[in-house]
């Protein structure tokens, strides 16, 4: 049995893509993510939660916030790689992850079987990554 605690944020980025593959996205384009981050466990805390919903949201928050209204072609972090969706959602949850290993989210990280983010390009299209802990 697993419980799942899930907060939404968004972002919008600029980008673009190397590759014949990307077609028309190789051109300088924006992108607005709805943005989920799912937090497991198989217990809740004494508490009775996964996760503070407060701290989870204010630590995706500032995920995000470092990456909003930006060109992510800019940015150090992203250097020589395409900034994918997969690769948005990977970064997120690294992210996350490390919150939960300093404790900012109010629960032991070792308490939490993973995270999951999810990026939402649109209501038809969207990415996954989940990481264990």
């Amino acid at each position: 049995m697993t419980y799942t605690l899930t907060v939404r944020d968004h972002m919008m980025v600029a980008h673009s893509f190397t590759g014949d593959m990307f077609g028309p996205a190789q051109r300088l384009h924006g992108a607005t993510f709805v943005v989920d981050a799912a937090f497991r466990a198989a217990a809740l805390d004494d508490n009775g939660v996964v996760v503070d919903i407060g701290r989870a949201s204010d630590v995706l928050r500032g995920i995000l916030s470092s990456l909003t209204y930006r060109n992510l072609d800019d940015d150090p972090r992203f250097v020589g790689v395409n900034t994918t969706t997969e690769r948005l959602c990977a970064f997120i949850a690294e992210q996350l992850a490390t919150a939960a290993r300093t404790g900012t989210l109010g629960r032991d990280a070792g308490d939490l079987h993973g995270i999951a983010v999810t990026l939402h390009e649109s209501h038809v299209a969207w990415a996954s990554y989940e990481l264990e802990l």
